[in-house]
């Protein structure tokens, strides 16, 4: 019986994937299986999966011929997968030694629906942990509580799904947006924080989170970035009136931060980038942008962009 599916979407990631795989072999345990889903590359990725197939106990592959972004290809590996619980890793990310053990330890001593964790963020040779924003550690809690202050950095500002464990019959809420390129984890972290009836955090960061990757979208300034948009529309879908406020911070913060680094986009990209963030914050009442003020840098920001459009 399969306990744990590790779910690692990889394209274009030659530099990375070895690592990636390495780590998985150095965790590998006889129920625990790794699907790793190859989407569309054209570098030596495929190759170097390949390479380890003979190495890497439970591996499952699977290739798109053309790539379908991040979300879809998670997806894909979802329905593949087998085990009781979930995880999932990037392809240019790596696990420290144990790290899945310690994971499913956790799920199953706390029994709960999902598990949230640290992270060590990588960029070139510094290291920094990153906490989860919630300090009460390994209790058992309901995940609506945790959605709120709006005026502070909480559950549903942490959304990656790389940072913890899920129970796999969780169902639909584990599966993400597929027709987003970007921004897939915000509401995919709303939800199941809005929907699931449990969760806990636990002191664990094993997972090396490789930041401002060349080819990551972070790094990227095409027509994707625009999706950044259409994940907050489903956040605010039938979203209740209690957590707009935070949604709405939420979006602000977000949407100053793109326009801090609009020079990545082309100027024509930029202007859409613009008139779809000024009709967005238009849509919003003048007393909820008000209460919902961040800085005056960033209000200043948001200001100006609506002077301009």
């Amino acid at each position: 019986m399969i306990k744990l599916s590790v779910v690692v979407p990889v394209r274009d990631a030659e530099s990375y994937v070895g690592d990636a795989l390495a780590s998985l072999a150095r965790n590998a345990r006889r129920d625990f299986e790794f699907i790793v889903v190859d989407d569309g590359s054209v570098d030596a990725t495929g190759q170097i999966i390949e390479d380890f197939c003979r190495d890497l106990p439970g591996l499952v592959v699977v290739r798109n011929d053309a790539p379908v972004g991040l979300a879809d290809a998670r997806n894909l590996g979802i329905s593949l997968a087998s085990g009781r619980y979930l995880t999932f890793m990037d392809g240019d990310d790596w696990l420290a030694p144990g790290y899945l053990g310690d994971l499913v330890g956790a799920i199953e001593r706390l029994d709960c629906d999902f598990v949230r964790v640290d992270h060590v963020q990588v960029e070139g040779r510094k290291r920094t942990i990153h906490r989860a924003p919630l300090a009460t550690r390994e209790v058992v809690l309901k995940p609506r509580d945790h959605i709120l202050p709006d005026h502070a950095k909480t559950m549903v500002d942490y959304p990656y799904a790389w940072a913890g464990i899920y129970r796999r019959d969780l169902g639909d809420l584990l599966t993400f947006p597929g027709h987003l390129h970007t921004a897939e984890d915000r509401p995919w972290i709303w939800r199941l924080h809005r929907d699931a009836d449990s969760f806990a955090v636990v002191s664990l960061a094993g997972l090396f989170y490789r930041r401002m990757v060349a080819g990551s979208l972070t790094r990227t300034g095409d027509a994707r970035q625009l999706h950044f948009f259409d994940a907050f529309d489903l956040v605010f879908a039938d979203l209740e009136e209690e957590f707009v406020p935070k949604a709405v911070r939420t979006f602000r913060a977000l949407l100053a931060h793109h326009l801090e680094l609009g020079e990545r986009l082309s100027p024509e990209l930029r202007a859409r980038f613009e008139e779809r963030g000024a009709t967005a914050l238009r849509r919003f009442p003048a007393d909820l942008l008000a209460g919902t003020a961040l800085d005056p840098e960033r209000d200043q920001i948001l200001f100006d962009l609506l002077e301009r459009r």
